[in-house]
């Protein structure tokens, strides 16, 4: 069986979409038809997001946290225990493509690190255009890319009990996973492979994680388009 874990907290407006994504990657003919269960794990909701997850297929799990490691742990921990041989993560503001999970198992490593990409930046406003510039001159989205993200990663439960499982950070829960992971032996994909894309909402839900890393991409370009330049006269050699 294949587990995939969806931490939520407040995610009415969007987890409908992911989980329509989820249940056509479920569903891919590679899959050969291997059971896949969905469980999202809800943590201090106060929105719809549970309704809307039962609804969209999704096994649901409450905790009250605000801790992302936490969440993805709860969910990990419940899919082996039903037997999962391979958890897969992503966000709920995350669509996968429809070949998501055949294209991580396909890579046949113990860890997959897959990218992300962004469709509509206009969550920023006017920042917009600087921001989609600076993602793609900085952002490596291919592969054997240094990119870790819990919108798309996928791990071999042998592996996930290696290295201890996700600790309960509230953020970057995902890179000291697969570091831990790493440190552990396990082999790693870093592949451009499996696709997703991913929100640019300004409204983090992890502090410090990729809405946050967003934001301070913004203030670091406007804060360098506001200096001064320098001008430097060239030194003049007496006669």
């Amino acid at each position: 069986m294949i587990g995939i874990v969806v931490p939520a907290h407040n995610e009415e407006a969007c987890i409908s979409a992911c989980l329509v994504a989820l249940q056509d990657a479920a569903r891919h003919t590679e899959l050969a038809g291997e059971r896949v269960e969905i469980f999202v794990v809800l943590d201090s909701c106060t929105d719809a997001t549970g309704v809307f997850a039962c609804a969209g297929g999704a096994t649901t799990l409450s905790i009250r946290a605000k801790n992302v490691g936490m969440a993805r742990a709860v969910g990990a921990e419940a899919l082996l225990a039903r037997g999962a041989r391979w958890l897969a993560f992503t966000d709920a503001d995350t669509i996968v493509s429809p070949s998501w999970l055949a294209d991580q198992l396909s890579l046949r490593a113990e860890v997959v690190c897959g990218t992300v990409a962004v469709a509509d930046w206009t969550p920023h406003g006017a920042h917009a255009p600087l921001l989609a510039w600076h993602f793609e001159q900085t952002y490596t989205d291919d592969e054997g890319h240094s990119h870790i993200h819990g919108a798309n990663l996928g791990v071999c439960a042998a592996a996930y009990r290696r290295a201890g499982g996700f600790r309960h950070l509230a953020c970057s829960e995902d890179v000291a996973l697969v570091n831990a992971l790493v440190a552990c032996g396990a082999s790693v994909a870093w592949s451009a492979k499996p696709r997703v894309i991913t929100s640019a909402r300004k409204d983090a839900r992890a502090v410090g994680g990729f809405a946050d890393a967003l934001l301070g991409a913004v203030a670091q370009r406007l804060e360098a388009a506001s200096r001064p330049l320098l001008l430097v006269t060239p030194a003049v050699a007496n006669p």
